[in-house]
């Protein structure tokens, strides 16, 4: 059998690795230079954790785990069991599956018989999944984030920073940017409402992306406008459309948003009203006060005005731009206040690199009521292909190996010299190996340094042993000085 690895998901190679770990350490660093300390959550959580907190969309996204390894041991004693197969199997081919064959149906087949169900209706219920599923792959780190304070409410302090670099899983369609398990890195703060955490959330988003070298626009809005808006057009209850539709302005054009709105429901003449807010470019100030004509005279309006001025003239950014967008929506239905959304200022790779936003009661869906927080999630494999394509990374992270030498030899004792001379190396933090063979000729060791870019060569002889001096190479330039070990430590230093 032939291997491969599922859809949307990915190997990552030595020197892949090396810069996908330079984007963490820099993120890591600066996430603990503003305070956050970091938590783990387990790759799964219970499916009614995390469903409900998406959205209809989010929720069709989220990855399910049958409750054992076989579908017929998942739905044993359940109404959709073996019986009710073999029933519907005279009424209908699609579920023609040879009897031999039932105990080996995995994912695959069980994806075939729900999806069929769904579409035709016959689908018993959702109380039917919960029996065949009760765990998921978590969607995103916010979600468990919330589950975990409420777990452990009594043993944290409030206000609480926590940062968390973890991979996600999400049955999305596998696309260039958009894969099914990918990392995120979030910074959050629970358990404050006070305004100087989403500055210092621009602040850190700043700085990291300064250091990342990478230019972006970070666009910023606020959803009690958006809730606003939608008491102006009379439509309240809508809010979660307006909201979905307004956030695919970018991918859909206004056309588009237009008819979504009107398929749900949204009459001409409120959807008219959208017209400032939908078209309008300008500065930022000048869209506080397009903002101050439509939606001034409510009072979710007033407060999410309020709240984007003092962003507006507290926030100092050095390397990144920042605009307000009155159409950034945010799909994700958690978030009541700011919202961020950041895009690469440079490239061909649009989507969004970093969001975030403010949620007042996450919590409160578990029991802990009135837990403002807010924060925001780096795409990590975004990053890594915006800085990929702008070849930003810095050349000592693009190295294949992290070893800065390579011991070569002779023989067998000259090898064994090598042990004494590596550790003194790595005494003083200098990474370096002992090339393992002893059959092959110095030549092929120099070429095995070549192709792991290792910068340095050392060759011991017994000559090199006697004199106590060692060659030292410089692969790149191919010079070669004798040095004591004291000297090339200093010199690796």
């Amino acid at each position: 059998m032939k291997p491969s690895i599922p859809k949307g998901t990915r190997d990552f190679n030595p020197a892949e690795m090396q810069k996908r770990q330079y984007i963490f350490s820099v993120i890591r660093k600066n996430f603990e230079l503003f305070g956050y300390q970091p938590i783990e959550t387990p790759a799964m959580e219970n499916l009614s954790t995390l469903t409900g907190k998406y959205g209809d969309e989010g929720d069709k996204l989220i990855f399910k785990i049958l409750n054992s390894g076989s579908f017929w041991d998942s739905v044993k004693g359940t109404p959709f069991g073996e019986d009710y197969i073999k029933k519907r199997q005279k009424q209908d081919d699609i579920l023609k599956i040879p009897q031999d064959s039932w105990t080996e149906i995995q994912k695959k087949e069980f994806d075939l018989l729900l999806g069929y169900f769904t579409a035709t209706n016959k689908l018993i219920s959702l109380d039917l999944i919960s029996q065949i599923s009760e765990k998921a792959l978590r969607y995103d780190l916010t979600v468990p984030f919330a589950r975990y304070v409420v777990q452990h409410q009594h043993e944290i302090t409030f206000p609480f920073k926590r940062y968390q670099i973890q991979p996600v899983w999400r049955a999305d369609r596998p696309q260039k940017g958009r894969y099914r398990e990918f990392w995120q890195c979030d910074a959050d703060v629970i358990g404050s409402d006070s305004l100087i955490n989403e500055l210092e959330l621009i602040s850190l988003i700043d700085k990291s992306f300064g250091e990342l070298k990478v230019p972006v626009l970070v666009k910023f809005n606020n959803r009690k406008i958006l809730s606003a808006i939608a008491e102006v057009i009379n439509a309240s209850d809508k809010i979660i459309d307006i909201t979905v539709a307004i956030d695919k302005l970018d991918k859909i054009g206004k056309d588009g948003v237009v008819k979504e709105l009107q398929e749900k429901g949204i009459d001409d003449a409120s959807i008219k009203k959208l017209d400032p807010i939908i078209e309008f470019k300008g500065s930022n100030a000048d869209k506080v006060n397009i903002l101050k004509q439509v939606v001034g005279n409510t009072e979710t309006g007033k407060k999410g005005i309020e709240e984007i001025e003092y962003l507006l003239n507290h926030s100092k950014v050095n390397s990144c731009t920042l605009e307000l967008d009155i159409t950034l929506a945010r799909g994700l239905n958690y978030y009541t206040g700011t919202i961020f959304e950041v895009k690469a200022n440079a490239g061909t790779f649009t989507p969004s690199i970093l969001g975030g936003g403010r949620y007042d009661d996450l919590t409160g869906i578990f029991g802990l009521k009135n837990m403002s927080g807010v924060g925001i999630s780096f795409g990590i494999d975004r990053i890594y292909d915006v800085m990929d394509e702008l070849k930003l990374f810095p050349e000592s992270v693009s190295k294949a190996s992290s070893s800065k030498l390579l011991f070569t030899h002779f023989d067998a004792d000259t090898q064994a010299h090598c042990i004494s001379l590596s550790n003194q190396l790595r005494a003083n933090n200098i990474a370096c190996e002992i090339y393992p063979d002893i059959t092959k000729k110095i030549g092929k060791q120099f070429e095995y340094a070549d192709k792991k870019q290792i910068p340095f060569a050392c060759t011991v002889g017994t000559n090199e042993i006697a004199n106590k001096k060692y060659v030292l190479k410089d692969m790149q330039s191919g010079t070669q000085t004798e040095l004591r070990i004291e000297e090339i430590i200093e010199k690796l230093k």
